[in-house]
């Protein structure tokens, strides 16, 4: 494995191998929302855990980049600006 992919398995992100593009994405969405965490969900997916009042929502996809497309939605408000929180 190389370095570029020992920093990805380090981070919990295994899976994000093959998506080298999104890794910048990830650090922007990381950056503006610390509190969601983004890992390896096991047999092939990465995974979202956002805390809510009352638990949490996990999502998970296959790839990272359907997972971000997933959590922009979810942190995205109405008027298409970021920083609402999911519901």
């Amino acid at each position: 494995m190389s370095g570029f992919g020992i920093r990805l398995a380090r981070h919990g992100l295994p899976g994000a191998l093959g998506e080298p593009d999104q890794l910048l994405r990830l650090a922007r969405f990381r950056a503006a929302h610390p509190e969601v965490i983004i890992g390896d969900g096991g047999f092939g997916t990465v995974q979202a855990r956002i805390p809510e009042p009352d638990g949490e929502t996990v999502i998970t996809r296959y790839t990272l980049s359907e997972l971000l497309d997933r959590l922009d939605e979810l942190t995205t408000g109405p008027n298409g600006q970021p920083g609402c929180e999911p519901s």
